[in-house]
């Protein structure tokens, strides 16, 4: 059993999860992961250290991505153990996982479709991979309720999941061959009323260096 399949059969033990019966890509959905008191902490955290979102190699469209950030702190109790349970519902090293950050998206506000892997070749993965490697899951969780919008669209598994508080996503951002799967691809749909806040976690092929 390859470590992608080792992976998804853990995640598919935890209690509740749910896998999307997809040929395209492997993704899970657990619905109420977190409970209310922490995804309220973790949206004052989010509120408290926001800064404009990025994207790692700039393409000329500034209306991109259009949220806040926030890099939590490693070392806040809340963090800390949220980071171990994520590491021992996939099976994870911690060591393997870049530092938590949450987003925040005002009415309006969008992630166009795109892919967390950093596209080999390109620009980006020079700059990004070169010693932790590419991005293999990625982790997400919803931290509240969004009263309109602000759906996660994967636009080739033709799959739509909608925000609700404290629940997770999960997926393999690699194909069966263990190569970047395009059919990945994502967006952070515009929210239409309201707010939405949610909590990410990407995991890496090597140990995390920051930055690299």
């Amino acid at each position: 059993m390859d470590l992608s399949t080792t992976i998804a059969a853990t995640i598919a033990a935890y209690p509740g999860a749910q896998r999307l019966p997809s040929p395209l890509l492997t993704q899970f959905v657990i619905p109420g992961f977190l409970d209310a008191e922490t995804c309220r902490a973790l949206c004052a955290m989010i509120d408290a250290g926001v800064r404009p979102s990025t994207i790692a190699d700039a393409n000329g469209d500034t209306q991109f991505r259009t949220s806040s950030t926030c890099d939590l702190d490693p070392a806040n109790p809340i963090v800390m153990a949220l980071d171990q349970r994520l590491s021992a519902l996939t099976g994870i090293a911690i060591a393997h996982g870049e530092e938590m950050q949450g987003q925040r998206y005002d009415v309006g506000q969008e992630f166009k479709p795109h892919t967390d892997y950093f596209e080999p070749g390109g620009y980006d993965f020079f700059q990004h991979c070169a010693n932790s490697g590419n991005r293999t899951w990625t982790v997400m969780v919803y931290l509240n309720d969004v009263i309109a919008g602000g759906a996660t669209r994967f636009i080739k598994a033709n799959k739509i999941h909608q925000p609700q508080m404290g629940k997770l996503i999960a997926w393999d951002n690699r194909d069966a061959h263990g190569h970047p799967n395009p059919a990945t691809l994502h967006q952070a749909m515009k929210v239409r009323q309201g707010r939405k806040y949610v909590l990410t976690k990407w995991y890496r092929e090597q140990s995390w260096r920051r930055g690299v």
